[in-house]
């Protein structure tokens, strides 16, 4: 059922969300920067709640009835109660300052009584296109899956995405982070609204992108935010932490998504200024025919087919020659600065992968592993998904592995478990079938 209830914001706020709009686009116009500056600056703060639409209420029977459709087995994804979902939009700011709307959905558990209901943040993966859908389907299932067995889940949409302006920073640690933070906050201060009492503790996860967002979330708030924030666990799957080590590795060779080298240095160079026309670094037709591509508008599908099929054949010859020689190199400077491996989480920390994804390069699981032990962690841990599955295929088992290992904190555990020995005998068995039908 599709329910339309909106929570607004007194007039004072909405006034400043409309300042806020104004800096962004207009902030060169010295009448709009002078009515920001003494009417926003003063009072804005990051981590505000602005707006709440109720998009989906789903009662215990219809998250089984959704179960059925999408043929998910109860027996490996326990329902437990019913379901909200609500369209969530707050405030932020990128990292020089400059405040920013974001956005992101929750999945709120109804009916949850064994205990108070988890936080968990999940971190979706690419994409290009601004509009985000409310479908229930793909990534919004696997948020169903952990929503459906009390968890509150955050699905931040990142910058320059969903109901947030701007080009999106793709693959940009700091924020990702931001708008992670910041939702937990503006959820925090919503509990009134969102009628629900939660554990003060997070757990962090997410794929693909939400892997590499899952981490730098993680990181950040170790570094910056722990006395604020206390992580429970994370479980960052498939995500591309070496950036400019194994994952770079994709640029030489022919590859199934060429279109996310593009999408870097687009979503980069808005932070970190590397050109001014596209044809500073782009050999022709890629600086004509691939701009216009990055509108918010445009899917990665449309990307890919505009790419040669070797990914590094977009850069002017020069250009691929300074990245590969210059260590100042600005895109070279910018990928180490958002690698997000070589750091020491205190918490307990899963990374999951596949050894045959073709879009994420597994080693990146296996580097990150590595130089966390070296530096001192006690409490990482590998789990190899599968052998032979695909970047899609991954995400499925990786997520059902992943609730069963925060299951087991919420259950007691210090340092995690793997799960109940039968439901994981289970999964092996539909490993197995899903393997065998190729």
């Amino acid at each position: 059922m599709i329910v339309g209830v909106k929570v607004g914001l007194v007039n004072l706020k909405e006034f400043q969300v409309l300042c806020m709009h104004a800096y962004q686009f207009y902030m060169k116009r010295l009448f709009a920067s002078f009515i920001c500056l003494l009417f926003v600056f003063p009072v804005f703060a990051s981590g505000e709640p602005v707006s709440f639409e109720k998009v989906f209420s789903l009662s215990k029977e219809d998250v089984e009835a959704h179960w059925q459709k999408s043929k998910i087995p109860t027996l490996l994804a326990r329902i437990s109660n019913g379901i909200d979902v609500m369209e969530m939009v707050y405030t932020s700011q990128l990292p020089d300052g400059t405040p920013v709307l974001a956005s992101g959905l929750l999945f709120i558990p109804r009916g949850y009584t064994k205990r108070k209901p988890a936080m968990m943040v999940y971190h979706h993966g690419t994409d290009l296109q601004r509009e985000r859908k409310i479908n229930l389907k793909g990534e919004q299932t696997i948020c169903m899956v952990f929503a459906a067995d009390g968890y509150l889940v955050l699905m931040p949409d990142y910058f320059g995405l969903g109901k947030g302006p701007g080009m999106h920073p793709y693959q940009h640690a700091e924020t990702e982070a931001q708008s992670s933070i910041d939702m937990i906050r503006a959820v925090r201060k919503s509990k009134d609204k969102i009628n629900l009492e939660t554990d003060e503790r997070i757990f962090i996860t997410g794929y693909s992108q939400g892997g590499h967002a899952a981490m730098s979330t993680h990181k950040f708030i170790s570094e910056r935010h722990k006395d604020e924030i206390k992580v429970w666990a994370s479980s960052p799957m498939s995500g591309a932490y070496d950036m400019t080590g194994v994952q770079s590795e994709v640029m030489y060779k022919a590859y199934s998504h060429p279109g996310y080298l593009p999408y870097l240095v687009f979503g980069y160079n808005p932070i970190y200024h590397f050109f001014e026309n596209p044809s500073d670094i782009f050999a022709a037709p890629y600086d004509q025919t691939l701009p216009p591509l990055f509108d918010g508008k445009h899917s990665m599908d449309e990307v890919n087919k505009a790419m040669p099929p070797v990914p590094k054949d977009v850069f002017k010859p020069e250009a691929l020659q300074a990245f590969e020689n210059d260590p100042n190199f600005p895109f070279r400077k910018a990928l180490e600065e958002n690698n997000v491996f070589n750091w020491a989480p205190n918490e307990p920390v899963m990374l999951c992968y596949c050894e045959a994804d073709e879009q994420v390069y597994y080693k990146n699981a296996i580097v990150a592993h590595k130089a966390m032990k070296e530096n001192g962690s006690k409490n990482v841990r590998l789990r190899n998904s599968g052998k032979k599955f695909n970047h899609g295929q991954c995400a499925v088992y990786a997520s059902v592995y992943t609730k069963y290992w925060f299951d087991s904190f919420r259950k007691g555990s210090k340092k995690g478990r793997k799960g109940d020995p039968f439901k994981l005998f289970i999964l092996e068995v539909a490993k197995k079938k899903l393997v065998k039908a190729g």
